[in-house]
């Protein structure tokens, strides 16, 4: 019967060492700009559209922009893939993605909007 028990919590043991390992290889890291220069795998950065000089080639499925973070640092951004449709009016993005040629090469964009409920309630105020 021991011998079972000692199998059984060794076999759980691995388990639970391999799901914790792959676990941490999928999580990707968010880190500021200075980090995702230096880093050489896939991390993720956050900031703001820092002007409105973005390309934008939809056929092509292709977009340039430089990224603003909070403490005014700028960076130059590029992906490929399917732009976001609202990515104009973002208050806030993060590309996930690796530092590559001078610029982060993005191969996923999360774009934050304002709702619309922000928006109903500013006109709210305004109209006070």
């Amino acid at each position: 019967m021991k011998i079972k028990a000692v199998l059984a919590m060794t076999l759980l043991a691995l388990a639970v060492g391999v799901g914790m390992s792959s676990f941490r290889k999928t999580v990707t890291p968010y880190i500021g700009f200075r980090e995702a220069r230096r880093s050489t795998g896939l991390v993720q950065v956050n900031g703001f559209l820092a002007d409105k000089r973005y390309v934008l080639k939809q056929h092509e499925q292709f977009l340039s922009f430089r990224l603003r973070d909070e403490h005014g640092e700028v960076m130059p951004v590029e992906y490929r893939g399917v732009v976001p449709g609202n990515f104009d009016q973002a208050t806030s993005i993060v590309a996930i993605g690796r530092y590559e040629r001078d610029r982060f090469q993005a191969e996923q964009l999360l774009v934050k909007c304002p709702s619309k409920y922000q928006a109903e309630a500013q006109k709210g105020r305004t109209a006070s």
